[in-house]
This record gives structure tokens, C-alpha cells and sequence, in this order.
């Protein structure tokens, strides 16, 4: 099955009266002058927020040499605030908020606009926000097979902000690590520290 976002030709006739329809089931005229090209506006920017799908990661096709860089340091890298938006899976609202990723180098060190690339890849997907981290750890992980490595994403949910319980200030913060960042508690917190969040040991 392919949704209408997924593919880059022009949005049928027969996608754009499924929307019509949704408009319709509001009460809403769909022939006004302030909705008769929303269908396809609609269609179109769902292409590009879920443009994610079409954004596969292939491990084995990519050349260490363009991405990776060989290097003998032994210190923490850090990407923090890395800027996101991201679709619920289970009400279809945004929620965005920020990424920060941090990792131990052991032989390689990647290139510093591939991990926002990487964030953003998955992002653009309907997603829940507790496995976008993992999947961006685990990704991390799997390439750059550093000593350690760490992402916490803090966020905002629409989901809990324009329905239901309709808290408008409540962030959400998830983690998700790996080596040395699990199973030493000294770098855990330097990570949590330097990315701006309080941790006890």
C-alpha cells in the first residue's frame, strides 16, 4: 500500500476527494474559496512531513571514507539542541521539541551534519518518541560502533496540549544509551551535565 505523501507524482483526484470528504464530515464547504485547494495543499505537506519513508539508511552503502574519520581522541562528542518535528502515530499531531547526541569515539569519528540528518530521517515518519531515540541510538551505534553513545530528546506533544488532558506546558524527556554511557554512571552524568540536564550518580 502506498499513501499519497509517500510518492513524488501529483495527488490523484481520488486522494484529493478523500480529504474533501474529512472536510465535509466537519460540516465544512469544501468548495469555498478558503478550501478548495486544501486537499492538495494538505496532501502535499504530508509528503513533505513524512518525507522520512523514503529516506532509507543503507549501512553497507555507505563508505566509511565519506562519512567516517579516523581518529584518536578520547573525549565525549556532543550535538545538542538539534531542532525537530516529528507526527504522532496514534492522534496524527505534531510533537517537536530537540535532540541531543553524544558519543564516545573508539576508531571513527562521523561527520557532524550526518547526525541531524539522521534525527531528521526518522522524525519525519508517524512515530512515538520513545523509539525515535532508540532509532537513532541504535543507528549511532551500528556505524560509528563508538566506545558509547547517548541521545535524549525533549519535546512538546499537541497530542497533550490541544486535547485530552490539555496540559500546555508539560515536555516529555526520553534517553536511550548505550556502552559506556549505560554502564558508567561518571559518564552518563557528564553527558546529562553538558547537554544541560541535572543528574545524580
Amino acid at each position: 500500500m502506498e499513501f499519497p505523501w509517500e510518492s513524488q507524482e501529483q495527488t490523484s483526484k481520488e486522494h484529493q476527494d478523500f480529504v474533501v470528504r474529512l472536510l465535509e464530515e466537519l460540516g465544512e464547504n469544501a468548495s469555498r474559496e478558503g478550501l478548495k485547494d486544501t486537499p492538495a495543499r494538505f496532501l502535499k505537506a504530508w509528503r513533505e512531513m513524512t518525507s522520512g519513508y523514503g529516506a532509507q539508511l543503507d549501512l553497507r552503502s555507505i563508505k566509511p571514507d565519506s562519512a567516517l574519520f579516523s581518529t584518536d581522541t578520547q573525549g565525549m562528542v556532543i550535538v545538542k539542541d538539534i531542532e525537530f518535528y516529528s507526527l504522532c502515530e496514534h492522534h496524527l499531531l505534531p510533537f517537536v521539541g530537540k535532540v541531543h547526541v553524544g558519543y564516545l569515539p573508539a576508531k571513527h569519528m562521523i561527520g557532524l551534519s550526518k547526525i541531524p540528518r539522521i534525527v531528521d530521517m526518522y522524525a519525519r515518519r508517524l512515530q512515538i518518541q520513545e523509539r525515535l531515540g532508540q532509532q537513532i541510538c541504535d543507528t549511532l551505534d551500528a556505524f560509528i560502533k563508538p566506545r558509547g553513545v547517548g541521545v535524549v530528546i525533549e519535546s512538546t506533544h499537541f497530542c497533550m496540549i490541544m486535547r485530552g488532558v490539555k496540559q500546555q506546558s508539560t515536555r516529555i524527556i526520553s534517553s536511550h544509551v548505550k556502552g559506556a554511557f549505560k554502564e558508567d554512571a561518571r559518564t552518563r552524568q557528564e553527558f546529562l551535565q553538558l547537554i544541560g540536564i541535572n543528574a545524580q550518580s
